[in-house]
């Protein structure tokens, strides 16, 4: 195992183009960390030039205190899993797994040993004896991850390696890929452009966009407490809200005037928002209420049901787009205004395209973002 730093790198191509500005990371000793981020944001040639198969312009990486801007991939004690299979298409998938262990002389004995372990564990042993032209897409990728984990490297790179699962299969195989890093506790980089894989595999995440790292922290951290709204807009499923409006004082309280069809609408805002202080100065002032689906649900569903009774019912009334039943919840788009909106609200609500429906708000987890720098307030 090793922990793993990456201090102030850069990658600029010939023709200009800069694809990483500055890159800081530190990753600790057996922690599983995420690269998300959209296509092009710089995160595969990261993962490259950890690998070693991309050169650093600027800037050191060190894998436990050597720097190893200079040191050739075979020396650098990593395993990696590319989204292209990357097999030995004359080999059997034992061969294939075991063809690392033969390279570093493993006794025949102890491959086999490893070799049947690793097939066990990706549900491959009846494949063995197969070669890949035999093999599905998603099985290919079972044995390409399994050559990386039959080697047992210090540190692991994953670059999508599920991309070309069919989904049930993909679900399984986060499951294999999580227990096997509780079990081996070896330190992943691990590339996706998925959130859902983010927030279910990592320890911490870091979210980039532009070849800069936005946020880097836990799942539940970047969930809860996104740096931006890029950061907001991109973790979750569906994606948090954006309403706009302004802050106000209303008696002892600070609201979030929320105007719809010309209606303005005063939500209170939580003891949580107000502590830090820094919202004094931005009374009267525009900004934007992050919130999240979960916390938008149905009027009567919040007056009903003691469980919402952080729920503030409101007379919002909003013409139903679409909705999508997901068996314990229905999600619900409407429209505030010109700002499309999604509620998570009960099966039986009685939602229909075409329909009104009154909303209510749990702010106590809401987020407010300044409209002009896109940063989190407070």
């Amino acid at each position: 195992m090793a922990s793993l730093s990456i201090r102030n790198v850069r990658k600029v191509y010939p023709n200009g183009a800069e694809i990483l500005k500055g890159i800081n990371l530190d990753i600790e000793d057996g922690q599983f960390v995420i690269l998300v981020g959209g296509s092009g944001c710089g995160k595969s040639t990261l993962l490259n030039m950890i690998a070693g198969l991309e050169t650093v312009t600027e800037g050191e990486i060190l894998i436990g205190d050597k720097v190893v801007n200079d040191v050739p991939p075979k020396s650098r004690d990593i395993a990696m899993v590319f989204q292209s299979y990357a097999l030995y298409p004359t080999m059997t998938v034992r061969e294939n797994i075991s063809f690392g262990l033969g390279i570093r002389k493993v006794p025949k004995d102890e491959q086999k040993k490893i070799v049947e372990r690793v097939a066990e564990t990706l549900q491959m042993t009846h494949l063995l004896d197969r070669k890949p032209a035999l093999l599905s897409g998603g099985q290919r990728q079972r044995v390409a991850m399994g050559r990386a984990i039959a080697r047992d490297p210090a540190l692991f790179l994953f670059d999508e390696p599920l991309s070309n699962l069919d989904a049930k299969l993909r679900v399984e195989m986060r499951a294999e890929i999580k227990l096997m890093h509780q079990r081996l506790r070896t330190t992943i980089v691990y590339v996706t452009h998925d959130q859902i894989e983010a927030m279910t595999l990592g320890d911490r995440i870091a979210v980039m966009k532009d070849g800069v790292v936005q946020q880097y922290g836990s799942p539940q951290e970047i969930y809860d407490q996104p740096q931006n709204l890029f950061v907001a807009g991109f973790i979750g499923s569906p994606s948090m809200n954006f309403l706009r409006g302004k802050l106000s004082v209303q008696g002892a309280d600070t609201v979030f005037e929320l105007d719809h069809a010309g209606v303005i609408t005063a939500l209170p805002l939580p003891e949580s928002l107000l502590q830090s202080g820094t919202l004094t100065a931005r009374i009267g002032q525009d900004v934007i209420l992050g919130i999240r689906p979960e916390h938008i649900t149905d009027a009567d569903s919040a007056r009903n049901n003691a469980a919402n009774a952080t729920y503030r019912p409101t007379d919002v009334n909003c013409t139903v787009e679409m909705i999508e039943p997901t068996g314990p919840d229905t999600m619900v788009y409407v429209w505030f205004n010109k700002t499309r909106a999604t509620c998570r609200t009960h099966p039986r609500a009685g939602a229909a395209p075409g329909g009104v429906v009154a909303l209510a708000f749990d702010l106590s987890k809401a987020v407010l973002f300044d409209p002009v720098s896109e940063e989190r307030i407070a």
